[in-house]
């Protein structure tokens, strides 16, 4: 299995359960790690034959930016819901940041993994 990867795509949204939170954007960041066969791409140093990620980017950052969740859990998961469904990957790592969201944490946030591995 081959992995193509996107890392600190960095998006703002309404996120979070408090009040104060519904009423202000964040910056989430989301690491994705995407479950891919890049031999035809390889040979043929063609993009159609291999993920697009900047079109996985260009879909997530118009989903997040819209999106108006209380939990990252549920942001997670319809996020790897959008890369195995539209996008045809079989194995997806998903994990979102919410920097500063933990007073003296760094970051705190969620990973999932969906779908399966090596299909």
């Amino acid at each position: 299995m081959d992995i193509i990867y996107l890392h600190d795509l960095r998006i703002d949204t309404v996120i979070g359960v408090f009040d104060w939170e519904r009423r202000v954007r964040q910056t989430v960041s989301l690491d994705l790690d995407m479950a891919a066969d890049i031999r035809r791409a390889a040979d043929s140093d063609d993009i159609e034959h291999t993920l697009d990620y900047k079109a996985v980017a260009k879909r997530l950052i118009a989903f997040v930016e819209e999106s108006e969740f209380q939990l990252v859990e549920t942001l997670a998961e319809k996020v790897a819901a959008i890369l195995l469904e539209e996008f045809g990957i079989p194995w997806v790592r998903v994990r979102v940041n919410k920097t500063g969201a933990v007073r003296g944490a760094r970051d705190v946030g969620v990973v999932i993994e969906r779908g399966e591995a090596g299909a």
